[in-house]
């Protein structure tokens, strides 16, 4: 009796063990690549102006704005405004998701001193400029299915995408909910 009682006990402790590892296994979210709300950002890793590689995960940790623009489009320039405003604003707040708010700027240039002259004009005086100057070739782009500009996808901490075509005062106040 006692035996049975046993085989019992650990049959039945068998099953709420195997119930509870399934139970945590689906608990566990699976985070797709790819370019919709809740998916985790493609990577870039592009040249910046003095030439060097600059990866969009370097910036882990932070909420960042990719921000593809460039310095011949003229609603990309009417833009920078606010992405300039928001940037100084939120730089240095903690969010629930990233501490800090930055911008990633992919160019969509050609030329490399218009694209370098626009960054002055405009203020845009993070660090995060990158392009491979192909103009509509540019390789993200196409990655992130860019067909017009600006465009623009917010992403948080752990590079999930929560927000895109943040324009205007839009971009201030999905930052404003953002914050601790």
């Amino acid at each position: 009796m006692k035996r049975t009682l046993i085989i019992v006990a650990i049959a039945f402790l068998s099953v709420i063990s195997l119930n509870l590892a399934a139970s945590a296994k689906d608990d566990v979210k699976k985070v797709t690549i790819g370019l919709n709300i809740g998916n985790k950002a493609p990577e870039i890793i592009e040249k910046s102006l003095d030439g060097k590689e600059l990866k969009l995960s370097s910036l882990k940790g932070k909420i960042v704005l990719i921000d593809f623009w460039a310095s011949w489009c003229s609603p990309c320039r009417q833009e920078n405004p606010n992405l300039v405003q928001a940037y100084h604003k939120f730089k240095d707040s903690k969010f629930i998701s990233g501490k800090g708010f930055t911008v990633y700027s992919v160019s969509l240039d050609k030329d490399k001193t218009a694209w370098q002259q626009a960054i002055l004009a405009d203020k845009l005086v993070w660090e995060n400029h990158v392009s491979d100057l192909l103009y509509w070739d540019s390789k993200y782009a196409g990655i992130y299915g860019v067909r017009g500009i600006p465009n623009n996808f917010l992403i948080d901490g752990d590079g999930i995408i929560i927000a895109k075509k943040l324009l205007g005062p839009v971009l201030e106040q999905e930052l404003s909910k953002l914050l601790k």
